[in-house]
């Protein structure tokens, strides 16, 4: 199966929903914060012990998805720390021997897949509860200044195949899985570190049609790995002209971006992304051929915030009306208009206003070009006209004009106009 076949769906989904949630949700602290604060596994293990996933409740979590016009989610099954949120046969560091005392991702998958909504699981590569992971000189390990661990023998090979194992189980036990997502690879834990090769073996040949993000390996390389990945992923950044390869071809990519400040759950941090930030983040990773991942961090109990979810059914209530200049959508070939974006499908250009301005919305080599225009949120009827005074400028030769009444816009956050272009053998 190519690369084009198994991202069809995913970038015709567009939206997705990124949730990080594990122990580190009860220091409320983010979810680096055994690495940063340096707490070693004996001081870590009370929020094992802590852990009891009260008020975890994953149907609430995936209508609340589904609402706000989310088409796929990606949960942490395994985080940085090594704690498991999933039954592994491999490890007794997992949900099910905690207080939850439950499978936590077989309740997010039978959810989640009874709204519809595609199925993603994110595993972390590195794991600081594991014996044989190292420690000592490490770039992030808790304890990599710690000199109790300078000479403590190690078996990677170990840990690596104890990892492929509870990635074998994630795509063998929860049925079919959409997306497999892998963070993070740095210094020289990358590509075949991990047995990479075999590992992506193993993946396609049990989810032939699972799409996996970037982090394995070089996607951007003229010659990419066969564990390369099919789609970018860049961190809390949407790029400014989208992502192409060395061979200056465009890529599969998804930006991942908090809803606040941190991935996991941070009790102090309150400063929660307005919906109408969303919406034109959203508006721009698709105006450049990219998704976008929109990241909640559920509390120590289970409950995504209150901010988190109010932004989300904001979010939803845009897409309701607008969700055709979204799903299904990609770039539009015309240059980015001063006032907004465009996205396009087919023959459908969607115009996204951020800017009412001074008189008509003046559409830069559309002229001749516009079978009809309507305001997407309604249906409504828009004029396409040439204004009188036009004529006398020679840079309005090519360009429609559509003239929204009022001083303000429909939506503030986002006018869409959807435009019917003529066949190419019809326009003027």
């Amino acid at each position: 199966m190519t690369r084009e076949e198994r991202t069809k769906r995913f970038l015709h989904d567009r939206f997705g929903l990124f949730i990080h949630w594990g122990l580190y949700a009860i220091p409320a602290r983010g979810e680096w914060v055994r690495s940063h604060e340096r707490i070693s596994k004996a001081e870590y293990e009370r929020y094992f012990a802590e852990f009891d996933a009260s008020r975890y409740d994953p149907k609430a979590w995936a209508r609340a998805a589904r609402e706000a016009g989310l088409k796929y989610a990606v949960l942490t099954t395994k985080h940085h720390d090594g704690f498991c949120l999933f039954d592994s046969g491999l490890t007794e560091y997992k949900a099910t021997n905690a207080p939850a005392g439950r499978d936590l991702v077989r309740e997010y998958v039978d959810a989640f897949r009874a709204e519809g909504l595609g199925i993603g699981f994110y595993y972390s590569l590195i794991d600081w509860h594991h014996d044989d992971y190292p420690a000592y000189g490490d770039r992030y390990h808790p304890e990599r200044d710690n000199e109790a661990f300078r000479d403590k023998p190690i078996d990677f090979d170990r840990y690596v195949a104890y990892m492929h194992g509870q990635v074998k189980e994630l795509l063998t036990n929860y049925g079919k899985i959409d997306i497999m997502w892998f963070d993070f690879s740095y210094d020289d834990m990358t590509g075949e570190k991990w047995k990479a090769s075999e590992l992506v073996g193993m993946i396609r040949s049990l989810q032939p049609h699972v799409v996996i993000d970037n982090r394995l390996g070089n996607i951007n390389a003229k010659l990419p790995e066969s564990y390369a990945g099919d789609f970018y992923s860049p961190e809390q950044i949407i790029p400014p002209g989208g992502i192409v390869d060395a061979n200056g071809r465009p890529l599969p990519w998804e930006a991942c971006i908090t809803l606040n400040e941190n991935w996991g759950y941070y009790a102090e941090d309150r400063a929660f992304k307005p919906p109408m930030h969303i919406v034109r983040a959203l508006v721009e990773c698709v105006s450049k051929n990219g998704n976008l991942l929109l990241n909640v961090g559920p509390d120590a109990k289970g409950e995504i915030p209150r901010e988190s979810l109010d932004a989300l059914a904001g979010v939803g209530e845009w897409l309701r009306r607008n969700g055709d200049s979204i799903y299904g959508c990609g770039a539009s070939e015309l240059p980015k208009p001063e006032w907004g974006r465009y996205t396009r499908k087919g023959d459908k250009l969607y115009a996204h206003v951020y800017d009412r301005g001074i008189g008509p919305i003046y559409f830069q080599g559309l002229k001749g070009k516009i079978k009809q225009a309507r305001l997407l949120r309604d249906g409504s009827e828009l004029s396409v006209s040439v204004p009188w005074m036009a004529d006398h400028y020679s840079d309005t030769d090519t360009g429609a004009f559509i003239l929204l009444k009022g001083a303000e816009l429909p939506d503030e956050w986002d006018t869409v106009i959807e435009l019917e272009l003529l066949p190419e053998g019809e326009r003027a």
